[in-house]
């Protein structure tokens, strides 16, 4: 056949080939010819040896053409690998055979085809939509071949109780299934649009190009007939056939998925991962049906390939990794002995302190709420985790936690861990939109939460088997579908579990998935074992000398759950925890008098405004803040002036703002007085590279920290990590306590991980002489400018500190390389409008930011700076860009 000009196809990849049939769709002797996309006469012409062949499969109703990114990748001389992207019959550029060719019956074909060109291992197979069946049909059938399996938004069992996709209903309508995959081509238009962005119009050409004509569209409505939407469909033995056969597959396993798929939705994935628990999984948020040509595949595929599959055609040992594919800790001799989280809140039950408060909660009025004793603390929870159990809730389950800080969840939380389920945290502050992505990426096998979140729950789709917090009216609880209540559970668990149960928990079994801010993007689930969360509370105490006894505040979300773990009294201030700034002076004065507080957890934000509120305090509230010895605010940079502030309403305490992430909480440590220290040995110029950025201080305990350089072009490329002063790069550190992976973001994982024994932050900084980190910024926020790189935290706390400015933040705009310098402020007071700043306020940061080093071309003034949800202090500098660039044009301003 005469090849067309198939945009990103070179003509010397399409072949024909005859096959003799062996399927029980065609008669003995039947001969068919296959059209398929093939790089292996091109690596031959070109000298090179492949790696291995990846079969491609493509689904209903794309063809080879699907793949094409793969074929150019595996004809780099870097890393050749053969590619055969197989056009199935009836389908794309092969045969119309004038049969109806059930998935067995393609299986079969497949094997055919393979036999015909003789391939052998190493093989990894590659399939979408339909074409992933296919392709593990034809993987089960051929062990003595296969090396690995690579998928993308497929399925392979329709989970029970659930009906079939509406799309799919819709398609196999008698009145529909016709006309709409036959006789038009509107199940093709369909497919089409389901891409994101949109397909170029020469590549929607191309995808339709083989079914021009209802002739040529056969195959297409004969594969959504083949759907086996129940068990008395021709083709459900052999979908259940492949389905199982799935749970003795030991090779490597790549899901590549995107999430915003109408047909294939993340119950099907996680399905899959069911019968494939040591696959790597990668969800690429935004993307959806089309993967394949929504993101750039063949990268994270070649680089997965690398990793899995050796030059003589031998695989990874899979029986040695974690579900999810992490390899396990090895033991280290010098590590300290693994002690559980619960491990002290289990001491304090059973010490002299057994009865004294635990944990508390307060009410709107200033008074306690509920609150628990140790001994009370730790009976609910055996009771809790027996009562789980009896409902299903097993060692590996995922439980999603619905519950603001307080009594409930400390509860919920502890007696799941305790049962060796997963919790998974992924908190209100990320909104309604990022908390739903959240938890349907998770794919929880449970759910708890209190009343308005199980309304979520049913009105956004949330995948798990509802638990309410609460007792629920009958009426209430089926429109909720809710099974039980922690209260119910915990009666049903009363004396039934063992009174020490999980304490033989794998340290290395997963434990938490913890979702980032979603500042910088969309939220990542961050996965945790028991050993790192051990760590964690490790690090802590060790840090801040935080011993068992202690008392504290806890004003930021996630110190609310390391209080029982520290062995520590913990109390929850009224305040709305998906808002930190509604924290006043007067809630905390409270918090703090309830339990005689020693210590206190607050972000930036609630500090602010318990400022901003100190004016309500009585002499009582003055007198609780007093004895406060321990400040920890986390979660964005704290300039000194507000813990100037702070101190001189907690007088006796020592302010501290470690730095962290989700991925490992905390890094470094400064105090107050190190800080003002700091910046006297910088006015002085006594200490080399102090000075720009913001000071977080020394390596907290057992912490290793590195800089990897920046390179000219805002990135950070190099390979060796950096401990000298005066060199900015991006942060990297070692920790006990730093997470295992993230969740379902293969990919991200890889990058976060490309240097060994090291976690890349995604954060810019550089140490001085005295071996003090200052963080200046993301990696995703330096600016290129005309023969500069501009890191942006230093020039706006020069900003900052200018009378009458509250929050400023500077980003670049135009191309990189030639990126005009733009400050982008919010006053006190705020300004009625966005848009260019008045001169008198734009010479006076100019004038800042020049003293900071930084040469800022245009200022612009906001109401308010949009900033993150969870800690309403991390500004969103990508969006900003955005906006000023529109504004600069001369758009209209609008809000930012």
């Amino acid at each position: 056949m005469v090849t067309p000009n198939w945009p990103g196809v070179d003509k010397e990849w399409a072949r024909t080939i005859d096959v003799a049939s062996t399927s029980d769709a065609d008669a003995p002797g039947t001969v068919r010819r296959w059209h398929l996309l093939d790089n292996g006469a091109q690596l031959s012409r070109l000298g090179l040896v492949p790696a291995g062949t990846l079969l491609c499969v493509h689904g209903n109703p794309t063809w080879s053409y699907l793949w094409r990114t793969l074929l150019a990748a595996g004809s780099d001389p870097a890393h050749p690998w053969r590619v055969v992207a197989v056009d199935q019959l009836d389908m794309g550029y092969s045969e119309r055979t004038g049969t109806f060719r059930r998935l067995a019956d393609r299986i079969s074909d497949l094997g055919d085809l393979t036999d015909a060109l003789g391939l052998a291992g190493p093989v990894v197979t590659a399939g979408h939509d339909w074409g992933g069946v296919i392709s593990l049909g034809w993987a089960l059938a051929h062990p003595q071949h296969l090396a690995g399996v690579v998928l993308t938004n497929t399925a392979v069992h329709q989970p029970p109780g659930s009906a079939i996709p509406p799309a799919l209903r819709l398609a196999l309508h008698p009145a529909i299934h016709g006309w709409g995959t036959t006789t038009t081509d509107a199940f093709l238009r369909v497919t089409h649009s389901l891409a994101h962005p949109p397909l170029p119009a020469d590549v929607r050409k191309a995808y339709m190009a083989p079914y021009r004509g209802a002739h040529r569209r056969t195959g297409v409505g004969n594969f959504v007939a083949d759907i086996p939407v129940d068990a008395s469909h021709p083709s459900f033995s052999a979908l259940t056939g492949v389905a199982e056969g799935l749970r003795g597959l030991k090779v490597p396993a790549l899901i590549l998925w995107g999430p915003r798929d109408p047909v294939f939705s993340e119950r099907y994935l996680k399905d899959l991962l069911t019968r494939l628990p040591h696959a790597d999984v990668h969800r690429f948020e935004g993307a959806g049906h089309l993967v394949a040509e929504d993101r750039n595949m063949a990268a994270p595929i070649f680089q997965w390939l690398a990793g899995n599959v050796a030059a003589d055609g031998g695989s990874l040992e899979v029986g040695a990794l974690t579900p999810g594919g992490h390899r396990p800790h090895q033991a280290d001799p010098e590590q300290a002995e693994f002690l559980p989280l619960w491990d002290l809140l289990g001491k304090q039950a059973a010490g002299p302190a057994g009865a004294d408060t635990a944990v508390a909660e307060m009410a709107p009025d200033g008074t306690v709420a509920r609150s628990l004793s140790w001994q009370q603390l730790d009976r609910k929870i055996l009771d809790l985790a027996a009562g789980l159990r009896e409902a299903g809730v097993d060692s590996g389950s995922r439980v999603s936690l619905m519950v603001p800080p307080g009594v409930d969840l400390t509860v919920a939380l502890y007696a799941c861990l305790r049962l060796g389920a997963v919790v998974v945290v992924a908190d209100a502050g990320l909104g309604t939109r990022g908390l739903s992505r959240a938890v349907k990426g998770a794919t929880p096998d449970f759910l708890i939460g209190i009343d308005r979140a199980l309304a979520a729950a049913s009105v956004l789709g949330w995948p798990g088997r509802r638990i309410s917090v609460r007792e629920l009216p009958a009426a209430r609880r089926r429109m909720l579908g809710v099974e039980a209540s922690l209260d119910a559970l915990a009666r049903t668990g009363a004396g039934r579990g063992s009174t020490q149960p999980g304490d033989n928990v794998d340290p290395d079994a997963p434990a938490a998935v913890l979702f980032t801010s979603g500042s910088t993007g969309p939220a990542k689930g961050v996965l945790y074992a028991h050993r790192q969360l051990a760590a964690m509370r490790d690090t802590v105490a060790a840090t801040f000398e935080i011993r068992p006894g202690a008392r504290l505040v806890a004003g930021f979300a996630p110190f609310a759950l390391l209080g029982p773990a520290l062995g520590a009294v913990s109390v929850t201030p009224a305040m709305d925890v998906t808002a930190p700034r509604t924290l006043t002076a007067s809630a905390l004065a409270a918090a703090a008098a309830a339990i005689d507080a020693t210590v206190v957890f607050a972000s930036p934000a609630a500090l602010r405004n318990v400022l901003a509120t100190r004016d309500d305090l009585d002499e009582a509230g003055r007198k609780a803040l007093a004895v406060i010895g321990l400040l920890l605010s986390a979660g964005a940079p704290v300039p000194e002036p507000l813990l100037a502030e702070v101190q001189r309403l907690l007088p006796r305490a020592s302010l501290h703002t470690p730095y962290g992430m989700t991925e490992a909480l905390p890094v470094t440590d400064i105090s107050l007085e190190q800080i003002q220290a700091g910046d006297a040995h910088a006015a002085a110029g006594t200490v080399v590279g102090a000075g720009n950025g913001v000071c977080v201080g020394w390596p907290v305990h057992g912490a290793l920290l590195a800089v990897v350089p920046l390179a000219a072009d805002g990135t950070a490329p190099g390979s060796q990590p950096v401990t000298g002063p005066g060199v900015t790069g991006e942060i990297l550190v070692s920790a006990p306590h730093v997470k295992e992976a993230y969740d379902r973001l293969w990919l991200t994982q890889q990058e976060s991980a490309s240097l060994p024994g090291w976690h890349r932050t995604g954060d810019v900084g550089h140490f001085d002489g005295a071996g003090r980190l200052w963080v200046e910024g993301r990696l995703a926020h330096v600016v290129t400018a005309p023969g500069a790189v501009v890191t942006p935290v230093g020039a706006e706390q020069a900003i900052e500190r200018l009378e009458g400015v509250r929050l400023a933040a500077v980003t670049g705009v135009g191309p990189a390389g030639a990126q005009a310098v733009v400050a982008v402020v919010e006053t006190v007071p705020a300004g009625r409008k966005a848009g260019p700043a008045a001169p008198q306020l734009a010479g006076r940061v100019r004038r800042a930011a020049r003293e900071a080093g930084v040469q800022v071309s245009a200022v612009l003034e906001v109401p308010a700076q949009p900033t993150d949800i969870r800690h309403n202090a991390k500004i969103d500098r990508s969006r900003l860009s955005r906006w000023a660039t529109r504004v600069l044009a001369g758009g209209r301003p609008g809000k930012p």
